[in-house]
């Protein structure tokens, strides 16, 4: 029987692909770990949106609309803000290690220290472009332009890109993990002392990437901003809830004391395993098998890093193979669980 709120040592089972699966729900807290605090994008390495704008002018436009790029200029004088930053002993909230690595862009310059010069950005998302911009600008040459590039060269200029730091969209997984390294928010003593939430609760791929963000102007050639086709939004819905697992159990591995952040993260690792559970169910997927599998062994209870970081590793690896081989299936099974348009953010 699944219970909204478990106490410590209580166990919930239920069998997936004749695996017993055991979610421990024992509370858990303080960060030690800061694993998915600041990866988003190296300061030494951010070329800034300016090397995007060339050839992205209408996803700029759309950026400049939402809440990621206007936070720059009213986060750090938000009340709750500056209550937080009061409780954790922050005095510059655009210059706190514990602030900048989800809410601000930031460079640094050699011989400088790093700043902040934007909210969320292309590069929060997409990765710090240094190694990668003039790669992903290269369409064969020169004198040669996106719309004359073979099929070929577009493969590989993107499969360098990605060796190279970009997260591109082609991977439906690294894109629902760069949201869910922030909307998790792995910080355990800024839950515990400062009081920031413990992530965002209703978040899912689908419904937080599909409403005011969404930039989808190279589907269209520039014509507009496309709305996506029903089978990407399936393997998005099914490639969040993998990233979403993997980031769960991540926070969870950092909890060390008995407080709100680790009982709200086991909980959530726990509730995202069910939803897989149930997507699981309907399509069979061997990658999906393998994640959940993986989590059965998992004991959510705090002082755990090394085992529940060796699981997430595991369901990373499913989630990578899950995104790189869904568009062979189809998911149409799963079209019932998909949020309503009129959910979109």
């Amino acid at each position: 029987m699944h219970k909204d709120k478990p106490t410590l040592g209580w166990t919930t089972t239920c069998k997936v692909s004749g695996a017993l699966i055991c979610f421990f729900w024992m509370a858990i807290l303080e960060c030690t770990s800061t694993r998915g605090q600041s990866p988003q994008c190296d300061p030494k390495k951010v070329v800034t949106s300016a090397g995007c704008i060339q050839c992205h002018t209408q996803a700029d436009a759309v950026w400049k609309r939402t809440p990621h790029f206007i936070s720059f200029n009213t986060l750090h004088r938000q009340p709750e803000a500056k209550v937080i930053a009061k409780k954790m002993g922050i005095i510059s909230i655009k210059r706190s290690d514990v602030c900048v690595g989800c809410h601000y862009t930031q460079i640094e310059k050699t011989g400088s220290k790093p700043k902040a010069i934007s909210g969320v950005s292309c590069e929060s998302c997409h990765g710090a472009g240094r190694d990668w911009v003039n790669i992903h600008h290269d369409y064969g040459g020169p004198s040669v332009t996106k719309s004359l590039e073979t099929p070929t060269h577009a493969e590989l200029r993107l499969e360098k890109s990605s060796q190279n730091g970009m997260r591109n969209p082609k991977n439906l997984f690294l894109m629902a993990k760069s949201c869910l390294t922030c909307h998790t928010v792995p910080n355990e003593k800024l839950v515990n002392i400062g009081g920031h939430s413990a992530g965002s609760l209703d978040f899912d791929f689908v419904t937080w990437s599909q409403g005011t963000i969404r930039h989808n102007f190279l589907r269209s050639n520039g014509q507009r901003n496309a709305t996506t086709d029903d089978q990407r939004l399936r393997i998005m819905w099914v490639a969040g809830l993998l990233a979403d697992l993997e980031l769960s159990t991540r926070a969870t591995a950092a909890a060390t004391q008995k407080q709100n952040y680790g009982i709200t993260v086991a909980k959530r690792a726990a509730r995202v395993s069910l939803k897989l559970y149930e997507v699981q169910q309907k399509i069979e997927n061997p990658h999906l098998e393998k994640a959940l599998i993986a989590f059965s062994d998992a004991e959510l209870k705090i002082n755990n890093k090394e085992q529940l970081e060796k699981i997430a590793d595991q369901i990373e690896d499913a989630g990578m193979k899950f995104a790189a081989n869904a568009g062979a299936g189809d998911l149409i099974a799963i079209a019932d669980q998909l949020p309503a348009e009129s959910s979109y953010k």
